[in-house]
C-alpha cells in the first residue's frame, strides 16, 4: 500500500506533528470529502505500507523526525514543489532560497533519488511568458545542483475552484492569463517543453511531464507518473503491482494510493491550487485540527475497521 502525504495539502508543512502521531499508533481515518459520514481507516504500520509519498513546498517541520520514520522502516520519498513565483502565485510560502536550500539538506539526508523536483504548475502569463519560464528553471536548475535527479512538470489547468482564484488575482494587479493548451496559443508550447528538455539534459535530470493529455514526447519528453509504482520498487525494493489509479484523471498514470489529506486546508493559499477554494475556509478547517485525532480534521473517537492493503488483482 502506497500512502499518500497529500495532493489535498501540505502535511509536512502543517501538520508534520500530527503525522508522526498516526505512524506512532499505527493508523489514520480519511473522510470521504464528499461524504462526511464516510471513513475508512488505514494502517501506517511499516509492513502494511510499501511507501510514503510526501508533497510539499516545506518539508523543513517533518525533516527533524526523519530518523525516527528511518528507525521504524518506514519508506518514504518527497515530491518538492520548487517554484520561482511572487506572492501574487504563492502569498505564504518561504522565500526561494530558504526553498532551495531545504531542498538540498533533504537531499543530503535521505539522497537526491527520493527528491524529486515538481516545476508545478507552468502558469503563462503576461508577467510570466515563455522566455521567463526558461530562464527560472535553468536558474534554478543550477542553484539546486545535486540535490534531485527527477524533474517533474504541468501546465496549468484551467478547471475547478483554482481557474476562478488565480484569474481575479491576476486581474487584481492587471496580469493577464493564458491557456498554454488553447489552440491560439499552442505555438507557446513547443519552445518551454524543448527548453525544458535541454535544461534536464544539462543538469543531468530525467523529465517527465504530470497528467499531460499532449504527447511531448517529439521533444523527449515521456508522460510521468507522480506516485511511481516502478520507481518505489526500486527504491525500496518492494513489489508495487503495475496500473492507474483510476480515482484520478484520465492523464493521471500515478499507482494507486491512499491519500491522507483533506481539501481546504493547506496554509500556503496559492492562487492557483486547486485543493483550496479560499482562505476563509482554509482557516476556519484549520481550526478544525486536532493533533491527536486519527482524522486530519474533527475529532474521531469512534472505532473505525483499519485497511491494511489497498491494491486490487489486476489481471
Amino acid at each position: 500500500m502506497i500512502i499518500s502525504a497529500s495532493r489535498r495539502t501540505d502535511i509536512p508543512a502543517f501538520y508534520a506533528a500530527w503525522f508522526m502521531k498516526r505512524v506512532q499508533e499505527g493508523f489514520f481515518y480519511r473522510i470521504n470529502p464528499f461524504n462526511s459520514k464516510q471513513v475508512t481507516g488505514f494502517s501506517l504500520k511499516p509492513e502494511d505500507v510499501d511507501a510514503v509519498c510526501f508533497w510539499t513546498k516545506n518539508p523543513r517541520p517533518l525533516m527533524k523526525h526523519l530518523h525516527e520514520l528511518d528507525e521504524r522502516g518506514l519508506n518514504y520519498l518527497f515530491q518538492f514543489t520548487l517554484n520561482p513565483y511572487d506572492a501574487v502565485f504563492e502569498p505564504h510560502v518561504p522565500p526561494l532560497q530558504e526553498r532551495i536550500d531545504t531542498m538540498i539538506e533533504l537531499a543530503r539526508l535521505i539522497g537526491p533519488e527520493r527528491v524529486i523536483w515538481r516545476y508545478d504548475p507552468i502558469i503563462l502569463s503576461s508577467a510570466t511568458p515563455v522566455s521567463w519560464h526558461l530562464e527560472q528553471v535553468e536558474h534554478l536548475s543550477e542553484r539546486v545542483g545535486n540535490a534531485t535527479r527527477r524533474l517533474i512538470f504541468s501546465f496549468y489547468d484551467f478547471y475547478g475552484p483554482g481557474e476562478g482564484r488565480l484569474g481575479k488575482a491576476l486581474r487584481g494587479v492587471g496580469i493577464d492569463l493564458k491557456d498554454i493548451t488553447a489552440l491560439e496559443h499552442r505555438a507557446e508550447l513547443g519552445p518551454v517543453a524543448q527548453g525544458f528538455k535541454t535544461c534536464a539534459d544539462r543538469h543531468n535530470l530525467e523529465i517527465f511531464s504530470c497528467c499531460e493529455e499532449m504527447d511531448l514526447s517529439t521533444f523527449g519528453i515521456e508522460h510521468g507518473a507522480c506516485i511511481d509504482g516502478s520507481l518505489i520498487n526500486n527504491l525500496f525494493n518492494v513489489s508495487v503491482p503495475p496500473g492507474k489509479d483510476k480515482n484520478q484523471r484520465n492523464a493521471c498514470r500515478c499507482t494507486e494510493s491512499a491519500d491522507m489529506g483533506a481539501y481546504n486546508t493547506c496554509g500556503f493559499g496559492c492562487t492557483y491550487c486547486y485543493a483550496n477554494r479560499s482562505e476563509r475556509m482554509i482557516e476556519a478547517n484549520r481550526r478544525k485540527h486536532f493533533p491527536d485525532s486519527p482524522s486530519l480534521l474533527n475529532q474521531y473517537s469512534s472505532s473505525v475497521e483499519i485497511r491494511t492493503g489497498l491494491y486490487r488483482e489486476r489481471k
